[in-house]
């Protein structure tokens, strides 16, 4: 029987915002490409990454074999970022959305420098 990670509700949503000067659509190609490096380079984690209407998308991964989920909202001249950390990894909370804003600020970068 296959191990299946538990979702736990339990904990704090952070709330961040990554601000950007992109219009809409180069702003949610930097997020493909953010979120498509992500998941690449941290495979362990078994992120995900999807979009569910024109401006929101929805992500999750695993740690300690505990999901996390969140949501990113692309606005113009900004990203908002909300993530549910269940309670067990509160410590690595702030670690997590970092990653998160890492990313997505390198890819905004190249975007504006026409890499995208």
């Amino acid at each position: 029987m296959a191990y299946e990670p538990r979702s736990c509700n339990v904990g704090a949503s952070m709330e961040h915002t990554i601000e950007h000067d992109l219009d809409l659509p180069t702003a949610k190609r930097a997020i493909d490409r953010a979120m498509q490096s992500y998941t690449e380079r941290l495979s362990e984690y078994s992120p995900r990454f999807e979009w569910t209407s024109d401006a929101v998308g929805e992500f999750g991964f695993e740690a300690l074999k505990v999901k996390v989920t969140g949501e990113l909202v692309v606005a113009d001249r900004k990203i908002d970022v909300s993530i549910d950390v269940p309670f067990i990894l509160r410590p690595f909370r702030k670690r997590a959305l970092a990653v998160i804003e890492r990313e997505v600020r390198e890819w905004v970068e190249r975007a504006k420098n026409g890499e995208i």
